[in-house]
């Protein structure tokens, strides 16, 4: 078999079609010199491999493919979900493949120096299906990690991921996805940039929401996040949006908890200038390599000085309305007949 493992600084944009958007850009920022957490991906191959390997890839296509037309009915979708999700994490990793990955992660806990590291394992999609599948953060040790990435796996047969394919005409049964493997920074903040409003499709500004803790908070909308604009010709920032920030997620011993932000911080800012300035010129070098508008994932560590401080776990092109500018509007429609993850 082709290789199927690869470490984050082995990737670039050109393995897009083997590792997924999510791994290829990680990569691709490692290549631009942007701090990003020490990792590794498991390729579209290594999916294949599990399922053929396993004897899933014909049990499943099995029953799939005769009941696509069925599967249109929510509640006949579901249950079939569940019974693929639960084949999926139920039967064991092939031993070859184990070994490899356990080898990998063996390998990330010493360049990190920290036996059982905890990692995040996040999916990884070719084709485009925002926010489908599961990432799963604070998993620790090598059978955890094992375990997840079968999670992983088995998050493109969810109810959602399945009902999307149907919608867009694309197989159903047959749903290769890479996944990153990367360490966990030890957030103090975490949160979004985007280098275009993504309401009026403005182009001029770049937006930085963030809260207290891990980014999940942000991104799944459970909170208001902070939230600061700044104008691309100056930097200056422009607006300021201190909310009362309530909740946060944070590690524990295994996996994540929401939990209630100190009274004392709830109403403080959770970036300081210096810090929203770097987010904001790194993202701005970003835009400019990639030639269009991003929306990028940033988390600061608590237990590291600024600058070395921020990390970047996500680059992808950003979505936004077309604007009502004369100027922009060829640029915009560019964008958005582009490739979105």
């Amino acid at each position: 078999m082709e290789q199927w493992l690869y470490r984050f600084e082995e990737l670039g944009m050109e393995f897009n079609d083997l590792v997924g958007k999510k791994c290829a850009n990680l990569g691709e920022m490692h290549k631009l010199g942007m701090r990003v957490p020490h990792g590794f991906a498991i390729s579209v191959r290594g999916f294949e491999e599990f399922m053929n390997l396993t004897g899933l890839a014909s049990q499943i296509r099995e029953r799939i493919e005769p009941r696509r037309e069925i599967l249109k009915k929510v509640e006949i979708c579901r249950e079939e979900s569940r019974v693929v999700q639960r084949l999926i994490q139920s039967i064991a990793m092939p031993e070859s493949m184990r070994k490899k990955i356990v080898d990998y992660y063996r390998e990330l806990c010493v360049k990190v120096d920290r036996p059982n590291l905890p990692v995040a394992v996040r999916s990884s999609g070719i084709v485009s299906m925002p926010g489908q599948m599961d990432t799963y953060l604070n998993v620790i040790g090598e059978d955890a990690v094992i375990e997840h990435i079968k999670k992983v796996w088995s998050s493109a047969y969810t109810l959602r991921a399945m009902m999307y394919r149907i919608e867009k005409d694309i197989p159903v049964e047959w749903a290769p996805i890479g996944v990153a493997v990367m360490m966990l920074v030890d957030a103090k903040a975490a949160g979004v940039v985007l280098t275009v409003l993504p309401t009026t499709g403005d182009t001029g500004q770049v937006v930085i929401e963030g809260n207290w803790g891990l980014g999940e908070s942000v991104v799944s909308g459970e909170i208001t996040p902070d939230a600061f604009t700044l104008a691309k010709e100056n930097l200056q920032i422009t607006s300021r949006l201190i909310s009362r920030k309530q909740g946060m997620v944070l590690r524990e011993a295994s996996g994540t908890t929401y939990a209630r932000v100190p009274e004392e911080l709830q109403e403080k800012p959770c970036l300081d200038d210096d810090e929203l300035l770097s987010l904001a010129k790194t993202a701005l070098a970003v835009e400019k390599h990639f030639g269009m508008p991003q929306d990028m994932e940033w988390v600061i560590d608590k237990n590291i000085p600024f600058p070395e401080n921020i990390f970047w776990v996500q680059a992808r092109p950003a979505k936004f309305t077309k604007a009502d500018k004369s100027k922009d509007v060829d640029y915009i429609i560019n964008l958005m007949v582009g490739m979105f993850d």
